[in-house]
């Protein structure tokens, strides 16, 4: 299968990678020359035969807006245009409108994997027309991890994203559970080891996780945080969340905590947001802002930069 890839950044790059040794053939755009196959959309669309599928991979908001715009003027009716990266689920339904009555279609893809997608596989959650989904189904069973689970066509367009937000607020809040314990283990004199208690929750106990092994692994780098400033940054999904669940009148109180906590670490250098900035680092290789006198610049890796797409 031929996809066009617009976006070809820390999520973007990997995919196109794990798409590739899957046998599909992918043809990339990016506005870093270094990264990008073909040096416009309009070059990638040529590029591709029709009926064609093209991903976005972009920032949501206005980068993700224009591209789908340009999109909406390069492509024919037939063709169908996905959008991977962290959209708000209500302007799906504005874009696969725009698109529908240009005879485009469109699916959103919710991608959760970060920078360990490539060799894991991607957690993918999509919503669209089953016609529009099928279309796109190679592409997906490229991604996904092995095995059965890993994927879901969870209902109609806004679904994947409106899934993939749920999961982020969840994601907020294990993140902090994980961080306020942490805490309260450095803060008793008794326990003289809060890596190895860390360690040892690994095998045999309920919260064993892939997000304790990161932890574990971060204080393994650095086994008090010190070099980190307790600063976590929000991508948006967190607040949307919460804002659906007012919507909804469906109570959340851990996820609004956590949503809440990160809003703290803005004001006070929280020890707690050190543990949340270094598990961001961990899963998606988010930036994480160095601890003052760090040696984390602004040139360096992990410095305080613009989030990745998805995560």
């Amino acid at each position: 299968m031929e996809l066009g890839l617009v976006g070809l950044g820390k999520m973007g790059g990997n995919m196109r990678e794990r798409i590739r040794r899957a046998g599909h053939t992918v043809v990339g755009f990016d506005r870093n020359p270094d990264l990008t196959d073909v040096h416009s959309l309009r070059e990638l669309v040529d590029a591709l035969q029709a009926p064609r599928v093209v991903w976005v991979m972009v920032p949501a908001g206005g980068p993700t807006q224009s591209t789908i715009d340009e999109l909406g003027e390069l492509l024919s009716p037939g063709d169908v245009v996905v959008d991977g990266g962290n959209s708000r689920w209500t302007d799906d339904e504005r874009h696969a409108e725009e698109l529908a009555a240009k005879g485009i279609g469109f699916v959103d893809c919710g991608v959760s994997g970060g920078v360990w997608g490539l060799e894991n596989g991607y957690a993918l959650m999509y919503g669209g027309d089953p016609e529009n989904v099928a279309r796109v189904q190679p592409i997906f069973d490229a991604l996904k991890p092995e095995g059965e689970f890993g994927s879901v066509h969870a209902g109609r367009v806004g679904a994947g994203h409106f899934a993939k937000m749920v999961h982020n607020g969840i994601e907020y809040a294990m993140m902090q559970a994980f961080a306020e314990g942490w805490e309260l283990l450095e803060a008793a004199d008794a326990v003289t080891d809060v890596r190895e208690v860390f360690r040892s929750w690994q095998e045999g106990t309920v919260i064993r996780s892939w997000l304790l092994d990161l932890a574990v692994r971060a204080l393994d780098d650095d086994e008090h945080l010190a070099a980190l400033r307790g600063y976590a940054a929000d991508s948006g999904e967190g607040r949307w969340t919460v804002e659906a669940a007012i919507d909804h009148a469906v109570p959340l109180p851990a996820i609004t905590a956590s949503l809440f906590a990160r809003f703290a670490s803005r004001q006070d250098d929280s020890p707690q947001m050190k543990m949340i900035a270094a598990l961001r680092n961990q899963f998606g290789g988010h930036a994480v802002t160095a601890a003052a006198g760090g040696e984390k610049g602004a040139d360096s890796p992990g410095a305080d930069v613009t989030p990745p797409v998805g995560g």
